[in-house]
Order: structure tokens, then sequence, then C-alpha cells
């Protein structure tokens, strides 16, 4: 089969690898679609190092059950389903408390193990959720980490509360999806972003008010100009020292920073001000197991959008442009399609 492997940190090449089997308790699951994310910049461009080396990348995938190993009774061939990012063990004192997200033996896909930029890919049936046929099979595959990372970011970490005011920095494929949670959760959201037509994007998905970075001098002093005082919950879904800073300057006394963006740099606050003001600072990660089948609810009775998240989409011989897609920073999410045949 066809797939983009990393063969080492900095070297990814689209090439055939063997079909891989299903050991018992896992399935072989025939990929519809996998969405395109940042993360996998970060092995590609970076040189960020992987779990296992060659690995193939892509971990956000939704397809159908192809084949059962041993043991495995709850899936049928053909069965619709989708796979979290990460899977979990379950038995570790994180995943025991209910913090599975945080699990200390967690395995991602496209890191930990073989991903789905490719034809087909195995995974434990333990970790599989079935999809309702009311929702399209492709745009899918979003659902297991640029809505469900977000989704436990806004709802368990930042915990928004209905009438606060939440800044959101960034409005890409997770950002965007952390301004229709945080809406959805009944706060006045203001998006964040050097682009305009993200913030458009923004006020369609739930947006109030938005503010292009470019335009102002401090984006803290315009948050805390256009609140009277600054914002009770400020997201970061970027991943920058400068933009960390900001969000964090923009709270109001007793507020709250949630960090979903990644930065791999060291990033200085001013802790006294925490202290003063009992501001909280809170990092997030991914989402646990048990949340996705709300989740995947909120999807079936269109209380959030889904569909008009994918702006790009790519055969598996396209995903380089995809990749250079995610690079200019275009669209909200690319996602590639196996089937589909570059024209």
């Amino acid at each position: 089969m066809k797939a983009l492997l990393l063969e080492q940190p900095g070297k990814a090449t689209l090439r055939e690898v063997a079909l891989p089997q299903a050991a018992p308790g896992e399935v072989l699951v025939k990929v519809a679609a996998c969405g395109i994310c940042h993360t996998d910049l970060h092995y590609i461009d970076h040189g960020v190092p992987t779990f296992k080396i060659p690995v193939i990348l892509g971990h956000e995938v939704s397809g159908t059950i192809a084949g059962l190993g041993p043991g495995v009774t709850r899936f049928r061939e053909g069965d619709r389903v989708l796979l979290p990012a990460v899977f979990t063990c379950g038995n570790c004192r994180a995943c025991r408390t209910g913090r599975e997200n945080i699990c200390e033996h967690m395995k991602m896909l496209g890191n930990h193990l073989d991903g789905a930029y490719a034809e087909y890919l195995v995974a434990p049936a333990r970790d599989c959720f079935t999809l309702p046929s009311e929702i399209p099979l492709a745009e899918a595959c979003l659902i297991g980490d640029a809505m469900s990372t977000p989704y436990h970011a806004v709802k368990h970490r930042a915990r928004v509360r209905v009438g606060e005011t939440v800044a959101v920095f960034g409005c890409g494929g997770v950002g965007i999806n952390a301004v229709q949670f945080a809406a959805l959760a009944g706060g006045h959201v203001i998006a964040v972003d050097l682009d305009d037509r993200k913030l458009d994007w923004a006020r369609q998905f739930g947006a109030r008010d938005t503010v292009n970075a470019r335009g102002a001098e401090r984006v803290d002093k315009e948050l805390k100009k256009r609140t009277g005082g600054g914002v009770d919950v400020a997201l970061e879904v970027i991943g920058k020292p400068e933009t960390l800073r900001a969000a964090y300057d923009s709270l109001r006394p007793g507020g709250r920073l949630c960090v979903i963006g990644y930065s791999p740099e060291p990033v200085t606050l001013p802790f006294s001000k925490m202290m003063f003001f009992e501001l909280e600072v809170r990092g997030s990660l991914g989402c646990r197991p048990g949340d996705y089948p709300e989740l995947i609810e909120l999807v079936r009775t269109r209380r959030v959008k889904l569909e008009p998240l994918v702006t790009g989409r790519y055969s598996l011989e396209e995903i380089f442009n995809g990749l250079e897609a995610v690079r200019r920073g275009e669209g909200l999410r690319g996602i590639v399609l196996p089937d589909q045949r570059a024209a």
C-alpha cells in the first residue's frame, strides 16, 4: 500500500509499504480520510523526533473496518469508525483518576505507532468509536483531534461558563473549534488573529467580536478596552511566546489562561501579577476517551459545525501540496483521502 513515511526526522517520503496485519484485539481500518495537522510539520520541517522511526505519519483518522484480529467481536467489516489521535493504557494513575489524556503510557498515531497517511492502518478495537450514519465519513476524521482537543480545553481545563468573555488567540483548524465550543458553552467570544479571512470564519463559528493583531498596537490593551478590564478566559492556540504573553496580559483579575498551543521555547510571565490578581495558567492536552461519545453526538445533532471546517481535499499523491498549504497558513483544515486519485 502507499503511505507517507517519515524515514528520519526531517525526511518524509511517499512510498509503497507492506499492508499491516491486525493482531489479537486489533482491527484493520481502511482509511477514508486523515486530517492534515500542523503537528506533522514539527516532524518534517523542524526535526522533532518521533518515538518510532521510520513511522507513517497522520493521526486524525476516520474509516471503515476492513479486517478483524483474533478475539474482536464488537465490530464487523464495513462498520464506520473514528479513531482518537492517542490510545491510552487504562491502568496507570492518570487513567484510573479520569485523566486519560495525560496517560503515562499513551501511544500516538503517527508518532509511537504507524498513522493514517496511508490506505490502511491497524488500531486497538477498544479505542475505536462507531460513527453514526448522519455524520459524513471523510469529514469525521477532524473529530479525532481538531475538534476533540479544543473541546477538552474549553470544557475541562478553561471551564468556560455562561456569560464569560473569552479571547481565542489563533483561528486555525484547532482555534476555530475553540471559538465554536466556547460560544456553545455560553461565552462571549472575541477571536484574535492576523488573517481577516480567518476572523470572518470565526464570526461564522460563533465569535461575537474580532481583533486583527496587525492593526492593534497591543492586543492585550485592545481587549481590556473592549471588555472594560480584561477577559475572563484566554485560550492560546498558537504556541508562540509573544502570543502567550499577550493572552496572559489580557486577563482581568481572577482570569484564566488555557494553553493549547505547543511552544518549544521558554516563556517568561510576571508571576507577581499571578499572585496579586489570582490568575490561573492551565495547560491542555488532547482529549479524554470518555468525551468522544458526547462530542460525536454534538456533531450528529449539528449543534456544532463539522463540514465547513474542511477547506482543502487532497489525494495521497497530493499530500505535499496539503502540507504546503498548512505552512502558508491557508484555510482551516485540509484532509487527505487515500481513495481519491490525483487529477
